[in-house]
């Protein structure tokens, strides 16, 4: 194998590891910090940082739904650090291996990976953004960051998926 191989193999490894970390403190402030974060979920859903418009019947004014949503969210945020963690780990592990070896152990990254942005895409841009309007709230919009991370995953997961140079497909 040759120097650019590894180094190419070493830096999606460390990238991994590097959205490991990431959703690891993210899970580790959420939960140390509860209502920081959970006073932003709260907002979204009752969307009082967007009256006047058409779309308030989707408001949800009740704690417990606000408590279900943040709790999911630490959950999601949690499966994905310990994906990262294991995909991570498996990676490391591969690293020295043949291409064939070294695209078989990506399995787990790609699923971390796929579910971080998803986490962002889907939770944050389609439900807090469209769905609940966050993108109306000067005050409580987290569509910037929540696209900014999507991004990040995304460029991980682009380049943990490019192919060895030992002929892998």
């Amino acid at each position: 194998m040759g120097q650019e191989s590894m180094t190419l193999r070493i830096a999606k490894t460390s990238l991994v590891f590097a959205v490991a970390i990431y959703y690891s403190l993210l899970v580790l402030n959420n939960t140390t910090d509860y209502n920081s974060n959970y006073q932003f979920v709260r907002h979204v859903l009752m969307m009082d940082s967007t009256p006047g418009n058409g779309g308030m019947w989707r408001a949800l004014n009740s704690p417990a739904w606000h408590t279900t949503f943040y709790v999911l969210i630490i959950v999601w945020e949690a499966i994905t650090a310990l994906l990262c963690w294991w995909g991570g780990l498996r990676l490391a592990r591969a690293v020295r291996g043949t291409a064939q070896t070294f695209h078989q152990a990506k399995s787990v990254a790609i699923a971390a990976l796929t579910s971080a942005m998803l986490m962002w895409f889907l939770a944050f841009l389609s439900v807090g953004g469209e769905w609940f309007l966050m993108w109306q709230s000067k005050t409580w919009n987290g569509q910037d960051a929540a696209f900014r991370m999507f991004t990040v995953a995304g460029v991980v997961l682009l380049l943990l998926t490019l192919p060895d140079a030992e002929g892998q497909s």
